[in-house]
């Protein structure tokens, strides 16, 4: 009788778990998370791939997370203001505030935090363009920011003949990127690139605000979940949907200068060379959690899927060579964002009760 029971309250111990599991992505992400690092982790001490999965080499990979990060959180913005949002055109807001950055502090002498403040302010700009074309005249979102995409990365190309920037002042900001030791503690931990400091953990926190602690941010979620209901509600929709593609497009501004400091350089393909930034940014977003119908999405579901795909990537670089590597970051960037759909539909009709 008593195994009885015993199997039974195992039984409804495993489903509580597998519901959590499925239900609720931080729970989800973390679990991968832990997997992911263990796997690779194992599969290098014990010689399977190139040695070398260790936390030196996680903490070093972070300096990847910064950007991409930064710029899932754009995407959270403008997704969770419904209505179709998405915003293709981050890269290249990326790339031509970039090449703005380098005129100003590279060729014309402007002090470092002035120009920061600007290339902000000119991204915001660039953001705002798109959610007056989205939010005011209805234009869908996908077609307005893949045109912009194409007309600013286009500008960004030939307003310095295709040329990068790379004078002694925009070298000098690789300082920015380099890894650090934390203070008191640092001895114990692996060096940590400065710009998780300086530009990521106050971009997240300033949004997790914004969301979470504004009359703005309930706004943005109710236009996202129900955007007739919020206009009944005295809602000006238009306004916060327009400004959220503002906050993407300030966000963006700020990944310019991420960059630039990074390569050392400011160049006119830095936002959208490869595969660009917006699509690991908007696959980032949808892992993390945020409904491409809008209306749901954390601050802490995104940066945890950030981190699995960034740790995922480092981990792909040991285990293949060469281009395979590259090749396969793509197939996982892939799998994991069908991955992501397929348990939101399955979160569905499992938990909400439709068929």
């Amino acid at each position: 009788m008593s195994s009885t029971v015993t199997s039974r309250k195992d039984t409804r111990e495993r489903l509580h778990l597998g519901r959590l599991l499925l239900t609720n992505r931080t729970v989800l992400l973390s679990f991968l998370l832990v997997l992911v690092v263990g796997t690779f982790a194992t599969l290098s001490a014990t010689g399977v791939i190139s040695s070398g999965y260790s936390f030196d080499y996680l903490a070093a990979a972070l300096i990847n997370l910064v950007p991409l990060t930064m710029l899932a959180l754009a995407q959270l913005l403008v997704i969770v203001s419904g209505k179709g949002g998405i915003d293709l055109s981050v890269g290249a807001i990326v790339s031509l505030a970039g090449m703005l950055f380098g005129f100003m502090h590279g060729m014309w002498g402007w002090p470092l935090l002035p120009a920061i403040i600007a290339t902000v302010a000119f991204g915001a700009l660039c953001g705002l363009l798109n959610g007056v074309l989205v939010a005011y005249l209805g234009y869908p979102p996908l077609i307005v920011t893949l045109a912009t995409y194409y007309a600013m990365w286009s500008i960004a190309l030939v307003i310095n003949n295709q040329k990068p920037i790379n004078s002694a002042p925009i070298q000098e900001l690789y300082a920015l990127s380099k890894a650090v030791e934390l203070p008191l503690i640092g001895q114990y931990l692996p060096l940590i690139p400065m710009g998780v400091f300086i530009f990521l953990l106050p971009t997240v926190l300033v949004v997790w605000f914004v969301m979470s602690r504004t009359t703005y941010g309930r706004e943005l979620y109710a236009i996202g979940t129900n955007d007739v209901a919020a206009s009944w509600a005295g809602i000006d929709t238009q306004r916060v949907r327009a400004l959220a593609y503002a906050g993407a497009g300030a966000i963006s501004g700020l990944v310019a200068v991420v960059t630039v400091s990074q390569f050392a350089s400011a160049r006119p393909d830095q936002g959208v060379s490869g595969n660009g930034m917006a699509l690991p940014a908007i696959t980032m977003a949808v892992l993390g959690g945020v409904a491409i119908t809008g209306g749901i999405g954390t601050v802490l579901g995104v940066v945890l899927a950030a981190l699995l795909i960034v740790w995922l990537n480092a981990g792909i670089l040991l285990a293949f060579q060469g281009n395979e590597a590259s090749q396969l970051q793509l197939f996982a960037l892939g799998a994991v964002l069908i991955g992501a759909a397929l348990l939101n539909g399955i979160t569905n009709r499992r938990f909400s009760g439709t068929k």
